[in-house]
């Protein structure tokens, strides 16, 4: 049976040869994509959750750049930017960090088990080949980019691609535009450790995991979020509530306009956790606690794959 068409994303083309692949509205599962051109074919950065999403890239990107996709970096593990890249496997030489190639191998499709009624296709896992531990630079013929790994964030195993002579940033998840942060995977202070690093790049545009394109004020509100998180988890530590009481009392306050607010209970248990001694991206268990975050919901949150 073949899959259904995925919905149009924007193709926003941050500078020559820099192009961003916006998927609206950026919640569960909707991810973003970045491609890169040049005289050998393209870069392409992430892929996407379904195999209709990961066509409809596969087209868009054939369509924008002669020649193949030669190299695919994956910003991460997840399977909203991972799951398509046994569409670009013949052509493709797949790049992660270490930590999060072993994710990929680890958790495999797992995250379909969390909304087994989403029209997944025909999806293969396709770990990376080649793994990286703190810097990358690939060579190319394209826009000259470095592949940083600056410690636990969204997940163990980040990756931001970084075109210094561009002064453009592709995120991953470190950055949500519009959409809540989600960091139960990761570390809330090494989250924020991350976006300062990244401000001192001093980025002009910066292509977040989710959501619209932006420049270094989508740093600036990431980080506002996160503090925020942890000035919450200190206050219910300190007054003995869990992080569910916390969430439920508190609600989603100046961030309410953000899409997925139900992410602050899980935000608030790795935020709990690294309190109480926890090291960053210490294994948490993910299932209880996202299922703990469906009934604080009132239901499962709505993925758009």
């Amino acid at each position: 049976m073949t899959a259904p068409v995925a919905p149009a994303a924007q193709l926003v083309t941050v500078d020559e040869d820099v192009h961003a692949y916006v998927q609206p509205d950026g919640g569960w599962c909707v991810n973003n994509a970045g491609i890169l051109g040049g005289p050998d074919g393209a870069v392409l950065i992430d892929t996407a959750a379904t195999e209709a999403r990961a066509r409809r890239l596969h087209e868009t990107v054939h369509t924008l750049v002669p020649g193949p996709v030669h190299t695919l970096v994956n910003t991460h593990s997840h399977g909203d930017h991972t799951f398509g890249n046994a569409l670009f496997a013949d052509e493709a030489t797949v790049i992660a960090h270490e930590r999060a190639a072993a994710e990929i191998a680890e958790h495999g499709l797992a995250l379909q088990g969390l909304w087994p009624d989403v029209d997944w296709g025909r999806i293969e896992v396709t770990p990376p080949q080649v793994t990286f531990r703190e810097r990358l630079v690939p060579r190319t013929r394209g826009p000259r980019y470095e592949l940083l790994h600056l410690g636990p964030g969204h997940t163990a195993g980040d990756t931001v691609v970084w075109l210094p002579d561009r002064r453009v940033l592709f995120a991953g998840d470190l950055v949500f535009s519009g959409v809540t942060p989600f960091v139960l995977m990761g570390s809330v202070a090494g989250a924020l450790e991350i976006l300062d690093r990244l401000r001192a790049l001093e980025p002009l545009h910066v292509v977040p995991g989710h959501g619209p394109v932006g420049g270094p004020e989508l740093l600036d509100a990431n980080a506002g979020y996160l503090r925020r998180v942890q000035e919450l988890a200190r206050a219910g530590l300190a007054e003995g509530a869990t992080p569910a009481e916390v969430a439920r009392a508190s609600g989603p306050g100046p961030y309410a306009g953000l899409l997925d607010s139900e992410r602050l209970l899980p935000n608030l248990v790795r935020a709990y956790a690294e309190l109480s001694g926890a090291g960053r991206a210490a294994p948490l268990d993910v299932p209880a606690v996202f299922g703990e975050m469906v009934h604080y919901a009132g239901g499962l949150p709505h993925c758009a794959a």
